[in-house]
């Protein structure tokens, strides 16, 4: 579980590393058009991540995150070996609700026959690296080196590419899809390697964001 989740998590934190370019000119330079996706992004009240990472020797991690890029926000990640984790995040608490594929398989737990139903609030400075847990913020900082690529569609909407390398990744290439018209949203990323390939995706820019704790009756009392 470490490496798919470290992976995953690294690979997040790099795919939501900008992109650029509400009514991107030719007259533009992919690094110009990076930097004001970026700058746009930061600026979410709320936005929604669907991540899909697949690797040969892993498996596959998909996660679906609606966060408002600072303190609060839900994820749920499932593996393809096995095991969902439900998270919610509101200020500095975690509510947590791990399946009961999950407590066996990555919390070493065989004996679990039941479904966990009622989440488990835990301090957020509590959170061990690597233990599958999301972050509700988002970087969005440009890296490496940008070029044009060609035009994209993302759903509905018309994207330009953006190729991006990277001197500390040199086996991997990030594609960045940024709108071509509007407000100069990042649409995705996807980045692939001999090893890996991660999908990126992002939609709900600005919508209303419904987070918050669980009712009292849904948390596992821990007497504490």
């Amino acid at each position: 579980m470490a490496t798919a989740t470290t992976a995953l998590c690294l690979l997040a934190s790099a795919a939501l590393a900008g992109c650029g370019g509400g009514g991107t000119g030719e007259d533009r330079s992919a690094g110009d058009i990076l930097d004001e996706a970026n700058a746009r992004m930061r600026k979410l009240d709320s936005v929604t991540v669907d991540i899909t990472n697949r690797t040969t020797s892993s498996g596959t991690v998909t996660s679906h995150l609606e966060t408002d890029l600072d303190g609060r926000c839900r994820s749920r990640t499932t593996w393809s070996k096995g095991g969902t984790l439900e998270q919610i995040r509101v200020d500095e608490t975690d509510y947590v609700r791990p399946d009961r594929a999950y407590l066996r398989k990555w919390k070493n737990k065989p004996g679990v026959t039941g479904e966990q139903r009622l989440w488990v609030k835990t301090p957020v400075k509590q959170a061990a690296a690597g233990g599958g847990l999301t972050s509700c913020e988002r970087p969005f900082d440009s890296f490496g080196t940008a070029k044009k690529g060609g035009s994209a569609r993302v759903g509905d909407t018309e994207a330009l590419e953006l190729i991006v390398t990277d001197k500390a990744d040199k086996a991997g290439t990030y594609t960045f899809y940024v709108a071509r018209e509007g407000e100069p949203y990042l649409l995705k990323t996807v980045y692939k390697s001999a090893a890996q390939r991660t999908t990126t995706s992002f939609s709900g820019f600005d919508e209303p964001l419904n987070v918050r704790a669980p009712k009292p009756d849904e948390v596992l009392s821990t007497g504490g």
